[in-house]
């Protein structure tokens, strides 16, 4: 039976910009966040795909494989508001049980959704409904399966506007002609870890026995990926916030290392806030500085659990006084809150965090930037670097436009 719909938007934000642009339709672009040449791609047009163009390539070797490219600065607020957009639409044809990322979504089919025929009768009026009410460039793949995780494989099968129906009585002989990355689970280490057990394939990979499995991933996680290959319906794991980090390509005039620290300032106070939403303390704060002559400068410290910006700040500035002169340029700024626990589980310190007086504080500064915009009140070592590190969006992560930004 199929019990599983999977949508999977094709080169989301740069299909966004094509929307949006009329003009840049057909045309190969590649959204950045600045446009220089230092930069990544954050996404290609399938146009842009062409020439090989990913996601992450670097903008001068993109721009070697394809001179006419056009680079569309990134409007990750707007890539935001389709998202709602699209899941609004696709309620309207079938309900969306799970929001996998921005640009995934996965649905159940119920009673007499399940029959061939009319799963893929319901996929084909969601892709109509998106072209109607969202329009053309949004094009989606969509699999159908078993169960969540075969029918996302199916969505990877034909891209873009794909529609790829895999059936029970056509597993596992359907997935032999995939790579082992290909399947959802399968990253650059488990995949170093299969071979290293002598699972080479994907038809190896099925051919496996559940205990082969559990040791390749030392774990029942190796039993539940047997089981999703045959097409039993194995829920994904609920994950839980295990770190809140933000990174951000500095504009060339905040390549300096006063404009650096003022970026990190910025990005600690973003995470910091979305850590208060979510009810969450830290104990471990990471910092990271890519500089454009190829090294990177690291550091991380230990803290006592805390969600105060002002606590901190003043550890982000003692790490920043405390790092060695480097004779090169900030290119790329990273901050990561670690070791995050609910409040409600911990007793903080009473002398460290100084009480309820700075809980309202920092109460007060997440609401009246909520209401009044942000950086409306601000610790004053962001103040050179305002209007960096805009929002930005992880595909596994779903800004709240008011919140994160």
């Amino acid at each position: 039976m199929l019990h599983s719909l999977f949508i999977d938007f094709n080169s989301y934000f740069a299909s966004v910009e094509q929307q949006i642009h009329p003009e840049l339709r057909g045309k190969p672009i590649a959204v950045v966040p600045v446009a220089t040449d230092t930069t990544s791609a954050i996404a290609a047009s399938y146009e842009a795909k062409r020439y090989g163009v990913q996601t992450g390539t670097l903008i001068a070797e993109a721009k070697r494989l394809c001179p006419d490219l056009v680079l569309v600065q990134a409007q990750h607020r707007v890539y935001v508001e389709y998202h709602h957009r699209l899941v609004e639409v696709v309620e309207s044809v079938i309900h969306v049980d799970h929001v996998m990322s921005i640009d995934e979504m996965a649905c159940s089919l119920v009673g007499s959704m399940c029959n061939r025929e009319n799963a893929v009768a319901i996929a084909k009026k969601v892709k109509a409904a998106i072209a109607e009410r969202i329009g053309s460039e949004l094009r989606c793949s969509i699999g159908i399966a078993p169960n969540d995780f075969l029918a996302k494989t199916a969505s990877d099968m034909k891209k873009p506007d794909g529609l790829v129906v895999i059936e029970l009585d056509q597993l596992p002989d359907v997935l032999f002609t995939l790579e082992l990355r290909d399947l959802v689970g399968i990253g650059p280490r488990m995949y170093n870890r299969l071979f290293k057990h002598g699972i080479y394939s994907v038809k190896a990979l099925c051919a496996a026995s559940v205990e082969q499995l559990r040791a390749v991933w030392g774990s029942i996680e190796g039993e539940r990926m047997w089981r999703r290959l045959r097409g039993e319906h194995v829920p994904f794991l609920e994950t839980h916030t295990s770190s809140i980090s933000h990174s951000h390509v500095l504009a060339p005039d905040l390549r300096s290392r006063q404009g650096a620290d003022g970026v990190m300032h910025r990005l600690l106070q973003k995470a910091a806030t979305r850590m208060r939403t979510n009810g969450l303390v830290t104990g471990h704060i990471a910092i990271k500085i890519s500089f454009r002559e190829g090294f990177k400068w690291k550091h991380d410290v230990e803290i006592t659990p805390t969600q105060d910006s002002i606590q901190l700040t003043a550890v982000l500035s003692k790490v920043l006084g405390e790092r060695p002169y480097l004779d090169a340029t900030p290119l790329k700024v990273a901050v990561e809150l670690t070791k995050l626990h609910q409040l409600e589980s911990l007793t903080l310190p009473m002398f460290e965090n100084t009480g309820p007086a700075r809980d309202k504080l920092n109460n007060y500064l997440d609401k009246l930037n909520s209401k009044y915009g942000k950086n409306t009140v601000y610790v004053g070592t962001a103040w050179n670097a305002l209007n960096s590190s805009p929002l930005r969006i992880a595909f596994s992560h779903i800004p709240d436009i008011e919140k994160d930004d």
